[in-house]
């Protein structure tokens, strides 16, 4: 893997890598190689490093020729500078940087960027679909997941037939006013009709795979304005009786106020045309008779 180029009167001194893939793309869970050749070089025993670049932070994948954290149970070395991890997860999406240290050439660092992706497939979308909908009314679908990597796009069925993005381009859905957004998942009807009553599902799918919800049935009907009219009426009558009642019972006097009455119990009214107040006529009356026998 050393290379040493000699040329008549002069020799090349200088490490120098290459890859024949700086972006490799792999799907969660698989091995994928990290290639790091190294092109040139006069020393005979470099020194290899890998190191990975994730949100603005670095850390060690290779050093002082073991492999550190995580990457110790499930990637190695390859071909003595490639690198090759097993088991990919989507934290494992980063920057690598392999760097080779050569003391004995002129040029004695060298690095180089690989790019690994790593792709995640769509996890089951949550759906949301309004269970009854009035005619004419707007009706709003949604759909969305959070775990594919890359981003997933989203796409409606009703019936297990897909719905077109694009209404006026498909003449099975001009009648329909909905506006499909693929990006966000969003289904929106304007103005429903008994038409769009049925069972809907989403699938979300990115490169890795898709992913689809359990169809949910949306029943679109039609507003009784006759029947909402007789309810209101009929409502309106019970609150006349019940004050044309209320009224003829204050006027009957059962409503009465009951604390007058108790207290005309409690002390009794006194007879019309009599005087409690005594006189000195009275008292003495009263003492004179007392001598009579």
């Amino acid at each position: 893997y050393y290379l040493l180029f000699v040329f008549p009167g002069c020799r090349l001194l200088a490490v120098e890598l290459t890859s024949s893939n700086t972006k490799p793309v792999v799907q969660e869970f698989q091995s994928v190689e990290l290639s790091c050749i190294i092109k040139s070089t006069v020393t005979l025993d470099p020194r290899i490093e890998w190191k990975k670049i994730r949100d603005g932070e670095t850390s060690y994948v290779f050093f002082d020729n073991k492999m550190q954290g995580d990457f110790a149970t499930r990637a190695e070395i390859l071909s003595r500078t490639s690198l090759v991890i097993k088991n990919t997860t989507r934290m494992d999406t980063a920057t690598y940087r392999c760097e080779v240290a050569a003391p004995s050439d002129t040029k004695t660092i060298d690095e180089i960027n690989i790019q690994l992706t790593v792709q995640v497939k769509p996890m089951t979308p949550r759906c949301t679909v309004p269970k009854a909908v009035p005619v004419g009314k707007t009706a709003s679908l949604h759909c969305h997941e959070n775990e594919g990597y890359p981003k997933s796009t989203y796409s409606w069925y009703r019936n297990s037939e897909p719905l077109s993005p694009d209404t006026k381009s498909n003449a099975r859905f001009q009648n329909s006013s909905y506006t499909l957004n693929p990006t966000t998942g969003t289904l929106v009807f304007h103005a429903v009709h008994k038409g769009d009553t049925g069972r809907y599902s989403c699938i979300a799918t990115n490169d890795a795979g898709f992913a689809k919800c359990e169809e949910q049935e949306m029943e679109v009907y039609d507003l009784n304005i006759g029947g909402i009219i007789g309810g209101v009426l009929v409502v309106l009558a019970v609150l006349v009786l019940i004050t044309l009642g209320i009224c003829c019972a204050y006027r009957r006097g059962y409503f009465a106020n009951g604390k007058e009455s108790g207290e005309s119990y409690k002390t009794p009214a006194k007879p019309d045309g009599v005087n409690y107040i005594r006189t000195d006529d009275e008292g003495d009356f009263r003492h004179k008779s007392s001598f009579v026998i």
